[in-house]
């Protein structure tokens, strides 16, 4: 699945309540941040490396894909993958095999891939950077998350929804929004989208 939406729709809530209605859900949802890691750091800590694979590897670690194993990898920011290693994962896709660094032994891993963008990745790919053998492989299902300003609807949910998140945190009642509050709340054009309202 690839949910595509501006920054700050949601698309991450979106992806945890596709994992929460599955039948995956007793297993672990695990988000992966494609903007912060890159290069060796980054196949590391997807697909896992073994004692020695590089210097400061002083223990075998799981990786991404295996913590995932039996539920749900989450890739926010697709589109920043890397060039080089689209090729390894899309091999893992296609092999449901993963090889941690520094071994010759590919692992079996059986996961759900979901993934987000703000970018157009069809773009992308005609322009060279992203692969569209990865695109299609990945483009099977497509949800497009509109930005808050264009479902009105769903702001006084999503407001009361945080209120009672907040309540609970503090261990509190929950407020409750006034008419006018609400009328503030709708009549605003929400740039941060919906994360822009939790704050």
């Amino acid at each position: 699945v690839i949910i595509t939406g501006a920054t700050g729709t949601g698309k991450e809530m979106v992806a945890r309540k596709i994992h929460s209605l599955s039948q995956r859900c007793e297993q672990m949802f695990v988000p992966v941040d494609c903007t912060t890691l890159t290069g060796q750091l980054f196949e590391s800590q997807l697909f896992g490396h073994v004692k020695g694979a590089f210097t400061g590897a002083f223990s075998d670690t799981l990786g991404f894909f295996k913590a995932a194993d039996g539920g749900t990898i989450f890739f926010d920011e697709i589109s920043e993958l890397p060039l080089d290693l689209q090729a390894r994962f899309l091999r893992v896709l296609q092999e449901k095999r993963v090889a941690p660094l520094g071994s010759t032994k590919a692992l079996p891993v059986d996961v759900r891939v979901l993934c987000a963008t703000n970018r157009d990745l069809r773009k992308m790919v005609r322009s060279g950077k992203f692969r569209a053998d990865l695109y299609y492989r990945l483009n099977v299902v497509n949800l497009e998350i509109s930005p808050l300003r264009d479902r009105k609807e769903d702001i006084v949910i999503l407001a009361e929804y945080f209120l009672a998140k907040q309540a609970r945190l503090y261990d509190r009642p929950a407020k409750r929004l006034t008419p006018s509050a609400i009328k503030i709340l709708t009549d605003y054009n929400w740039p941060g989208n919906v994360r822009e309202l939790a704050n």
